[in-house]
């Protein structure tokens, strides 16, 4: 089995997800089946949500369509597993350093004998039915998705070993973050950051796990450092991000318009 998300990123199919931080309620995940999203991003390292406004969020878009995933700074087996169990799709883990880091992310998203998830009979994409483990493990354990963010320069230097490691599907280069820790925030054009990439990217090429390249707003930098091998996997924007824009937008029209004589 493997898993068609997974095998879309493959095929170079573009792929666009949207990022929640803001919104609380499922009318978000049906604005993005609506305008053409793929999947969602529900992000809980920067924001206050609670795990279950974020898995009620997973289990609309699986309902919808829609691929589900939550970056958690939690690696903790409880954390991820109520969250898979709830409904995510996977795993987004944030400020990955090392193989064994990643090797405890990947055990703690798939059951036995894959990894060290807690057994349980009924899941929300299965619509709750209960299921034998036989049947259930296999099947979930395909679809489960984990993606490590590197983002710093000790996890760059790691990016070999994280690639390895068995279970670890995707590697996102945080682009806003390496460049934090460069000294450098937000400069994604410094040659330190094409050489990070590169190597990132050619680590996933060696063990045939899949790029992502994320943090970068400027589209012509995007380009030049995603065709060192990113996969077609477009964050379209946080939700919070999206909104401020449409409202600025909105507002500076109105106070621009000449105003009607009577």
């Amino acid at each position: 089995m493997t898993s068609p998300f997974l095998e879309r990123l493959r095929a170079g199919e573009k792929t666009l997800m949207l990022g929640i931080r803001a919104s609380r309620t499922t009318d978000v995940v049906r604005m993005a089946a609506s305008t053409g999203h793929h999947a969602i991003l529900v992000d809980l390292e920067h924001s206050a949500m609670s795990v279950q406004t974020a898995t009620e969020l997973c289990a609309a878009a699986h309902d919808l369509g829609l691929r589900a995933f939550v970056r958690a700074p939690e690696r903790d087996y409880g954390v991820i597993g109520r969250l898979l169990d709830g409904g995510a799709h996977g795993i987004v883990a944030p400020r990955v350093e090392s193989s064994a880091e990643a090797s405890m992310l990947a055990r703690a998203c798939r059951f036995p004998p894959d990894g060290q998830r807690s057994q349980l009979a009924s899941l929300p994409m299965y619509g709750m039915r209960p299921t034998p483990a036989r049947i259930l493990n296999p099947a979930a354990n395909a679809s489960t998705v984990v993606q490590v963010i590197v983002e710093t320069p000790a996890g760059v230097d790691a990016a070999d070993e994280i690639a390895a490691v068995d279970g670890v599907d995707i590697l996102v280069m945080g682009a806003n973050d390496f460049t934090a820790e460069l000294g450098r925030p937000g400069d994604h054009g410094h040659p330190d950051v094409r050489d990070a990439v590169a190597i990132v990217a050619q680590a996933c090429q060696r063990h045939g796990k899949l790029f992502m390249l994320a943090g970068i707003g400027d589209r012509a930098t995007y380009d030049s450092l995603a065709a060192l091998g990113a996969c077609p996997l477009l964050l379209t924007g946080m939700d919070s991000e999206l909104l401020y824009s449409a409202m600025q937008q909105r507002a500076e029209s109105l106070l621009t318009a000449p105003e009607k004589t009577p």
